[in-house]
């Protein structure tokens, strides 16, 4: 009795910090996950390193994005981290 007791209070910060940190982000990552699976062509894009503009082309890894001044960019689809609505 003892012993449990003394473990109570160890599995329910564990719980907690599963409910608090780890779920929230796997529901997080799933999300961009999806949403970088459903590119397609004309997509305005924000990159993870801020880049603005939209996408030209892509294949299953890739997308070319193409800039204000016509310059086309290739990224990883990964860093792709959100699409932009009007």
């Amino acid at each position: 009795m003892d012993a449990l007791g003394s473990l109570l209070p160890i599995l329910l910060f564990f719980v907690i910090f599963y409910f608090i940190l780890i779920r929230p982000q796997q529901k997080r990552q799933k999300r961009v996950q999806q949403m970088q699976n459903e590119l397609k062509k004309g997509d305005k894009v924000v990159t993870i390193g801020g880049l603005h503009g939209e996408i030209h082309a892509l294949d299953e890894g890739t997308i070319v994005v193409t800039v204000d001044n016509g310059t086309k960019l290739t990224y990883d689809r990964t860093a792709v981290r959100e699409v932009v609505t009007d």
